[in-house]
């Protein structure tokens, strides 16, 4: 006797790989190509980052990984994405900067704590491209986008066993106020560094940014605020 399900059976369509998606495929060619071409300055711990994400970057090509959509969501701040997308394609980063906006419907924008400010809540959130949690699946490392409003104060944190480094798409930023970084800047955070970043007063900021670390961490970063009650008033927390 047929067995009647075995057609249904045959439907069920198999997982779909990164090469099948190509807007992604070109997404994560400009962030090799970002982290290829710019400058480490002249410092050895920037330079070994930058090699360490290529490398990374080029793993994820040749295993050509599962894709596994999460669905949009949007947050408050994203209100100001198509801004920083027009800034991101006049500067120096356009490449990266176009290649998100192909994939922008589809970004997942989430805040990463269990608890975040309602100050905060309107001002900043981040996606993942690459990760433990995709939409393009990795063990080893993770790729995504952090966007802050105008007049942004993101309180002072760190990432445990996390190396992270941030390059500006669009917007002028300041991490612990000792310098403004432009579009194209890079900024290495090592593990236990605490850093605090603030934005500049008219236009919204769009940073890049890479995770290196453990796979334990990468999955379940638990990301806290330690922010100095300074810059907690500040932040109107």
């Amino acid at each position: 006797m047929t067995d009647p399900l075995a057609p249904l059976a045959l439907e069920v369509e198999a997982p779909k790989r990164l090469m099948a998606f190509p807007n992604w495929v070109y997404l994560l060619r400009e962030f090799e190509a970002l982290y290829r071409r710019g400058s480490a300055g002249g410092s050895k711990p920037i330079r070994s980052h930058r090699k360490r994400v290529r490398e990374g970057i080029s793993q994820v090509f040749d295993t050509n990984p599962v894709v596994m959509p999460r669905g949009p969501l949007l947050k408050p701040v994203t209100d100001h994405l198509p801004r920083a997308l027009d800034l991101g394609e006049r500067g120096l980063v356009a490449g990266l900067s176009r290649a998100l906006s192909r994939v922008a419907t589809e970004l997942t924008w989430e805040y990463g704590y269990e608890k975040v400010p309602k100050a905060l809540a309107q001002k900043y959130a981040y996606c993942e491209i690459l990760g433990p949690r995709g939409p393009i699946y990795s063990e080893k490392m993770i790729l995504g986008f952090v966007l802050f409003a105008p007049r942004t104060t993101y309180p002072q944190h760190s990432h445990a066993e996390i190396e992270e480094s941030y390059i500006s798409v669009a917007g002028d930023w300041s991490e612990n106020e000792v310098a403004v970084h432009a579009p194209g800047s890079l900024i290495l955070n090592r593990p236990g560094d605490e850093h605090r970043i603030t934005t500049a007063d008219l236009d919204p900021c769009l940073l890049a940014y890479a995770w290196l670390g453990p796979e334990s961490k990468l999955s379940s970063p638990g990301m806290k605020l330690s922010a100095t009650r300074k810059a907690r008033i500040e932040a109107g927390i």
